[in-house]
């Protein structure tokens, strides 16, 4: 692979770290499963190395603790539905359950913009479900 290859493909996880980053530090759990939290970066990245990465970074900034299988949330805001969730249509495929959609869920944040996700997956991906 070229040297802009790498950094190509380096560039590309540092967003995804960002965009999970992101994603963790806006949840509305305030604790949650580890396997629920690997859910929602799943929503990112299904590379396991790099979901690694994004749980190790998360603890170093701060954004979240670890205890017991456990994931605690430390800091964070909420997602507004009305200024951060976005619809768009069109043909998508949930980036969460694979299902079909007309009309897709786009989540804005610093890092970027996530989905499409279904109107009750990206409830759950944001933490607005009681399944943590």
């Amino acid at each position: 692979m070229t040297d802009d290859g790498v950094t190509d493909d380096r560039a590309r996880d540092d967003a995804r770290v960002e965009l999970a980053l992101d994603l963790l530090a806006n949840l509305e759990h305030d604790e949650l499963s580890l396997s629920a939290a690997v859910d929602r970066i799943e929503t990112v990245t299904t590379d396991p190395t790099l979901t690694r990465t994004i749980l190790d970074e998360a603890e170093l900034r701060g954004i979240i603790e670890r205890e017991n299988g456990r994931i605690r949330v430390r800091r964070g805001g909420f997602v507004s539905f009305e200024r951060q969730v976005v619809t768009r249509e069109g043909e998508f495929d949930c980036r969460r359950c694979g299902a079909s959609l007309s009309i897709g869920h786009f989540v804005r944040f610093e890092a970027g913009e996530l989905g499409p996700f279904g109107s009750s997956c990206v409830r759950k991906v944001l933490g607005r479900t009681d399944d943590a």
